[in-house]
């Protein structure tokens, strides 16, 4: 007590005015960026613009970008997002200005089923994004490595057109999206992960559950990312995080599995698929004492290959 009374008056009065100087100058700088910003619709505290998104987010954007012209800036939540709606204004932003605009943002579902961002369709542009499109481009997708599966494509190939004659022959009826899909993952299991998709006690049905909660996970919005303090509470309730946790636990179990089976001593192989190569990098990387490359990384590519095939087998749900 006796240090605050011992303080003179006047030094108050002195501190006064550099502490509104400073603080004009920073409201003015404040100003400046908002008026270099896009037009934007009215926003509301904390939520921003949410509130003005239907179920149906790209309709509800087109309609407020008739209203603020082709290029606006919407807040959802603490957020800012740019949305395009114009080919002349697209034309900017995916050709002259690409760099500015070619990384994604860093959400959490994707962040955390890619291993913090380790893979190449979420990681933004950056050194470690341009280390692993070399490597996928030279080791995993070069046109020798693709044609180097073709026995596998064929082989799945005659097995379903097989499978169709000989129930064409019985009349009986086929579920062609069953088919597909099963086409599919039998070429991505052989290929990536060296496993047969048909010829094992492999659980088919939880593993097309696993492949919906994936794109669940990657394409849901975290609140706790847009609404501040609060959000966390919505996802909660909401059981987001927790069924982003239980997705990412199932798929890491499933390409340790993978990674382990390639590991086992006297394991019999016809030719390098896509884990067999990737442990090669890393056992080189590691002999060389870069030791960049590690076994998140490869998950988080197994993972990119898994989503690359995401249309198709995703396909019994079209």
């Amino acid at each position: 007590m006796a240090l605050i009374y011992s303080v003179p008056l006047w030094l108050p009065l002195i501190l006064l005015p550099p502490l509104l100087l400073l603080f004009m100058k920073k409201m003015k700088v404040v100003r400046q960026s908002e008026q270099l910003l896009p037009p934007s619709p009215p926003r509301l505290p904390i939520l921003g613009n949410l509130h003005q998104l239907s179920s149906l987010p790209h309709q509800s954007m087109w309609h407020l970008s008739k209203k603020y012209g082709p290029v606006m800036l919407l807040r959802l939540g603490r957020i800012p997002n740019v949305v395009i709606s114009s080919a002349e204004a697209a034309r900017e932003v995916l050709k002259v200005h690409d760099l500015a605009f070619c990384s994604r943002p860093l959400l959490t579902g994707a962040g955390r089923l890619t291993y913090n961002f380790l893979d190449i369709a979420f990681s933004p542009y950056s050194d470690h994004w341009r280390n692993m499109r070399k490597i996928v481009t030279l080791e995993l997708f070069s046109l020798k490595k693709v044609q180097s599966f073709r026995f596998i494509r064929e082989e799945e190939v005659d097995f379903l057109v097989s499978s169709l004659s000989e129930s064409s022959a019985l009349a009986a009826p086929v579920d062609l999206t069953q088919k597909v899909y099963a086409l599919v993952a039998s070429i991505t299991f052989r290929v990536a992960y060296g496993l047969d998709y048909r010829g094992t006690n492999f659980d088919r049905e939880r593993f097309h559950e696993v492949v919906h909660d994936t794109e669940a996970v990657v394409g849901s919005i975290s609140a706790d990312e847009y609404i501040p303090y609060l959000g966390w509470i919505v996802d909660w309730f909401t059981g987001h995080r927790a069924r982003m946790e239980r997705v990412f636990h199932e798929l890491d179990t499933f390409f340790q599995h993978a990674i382990d089976n390639h590991l086992k001593p006297g394991r019999k192989k016809y030719q390098d698929d896509m884990i067999d190569v990737l442990l090669r990098i890393e056992k080189e990387q590691t002999e060389l004492g870069t030791s960049q490359f590690t076994r998140d990384n490869i998950k988080a590519i197994l993972l990119a290959y898994y989503r690359q095939h995401k249309a198709l087998l995703a396909f019994p749900s079209l």
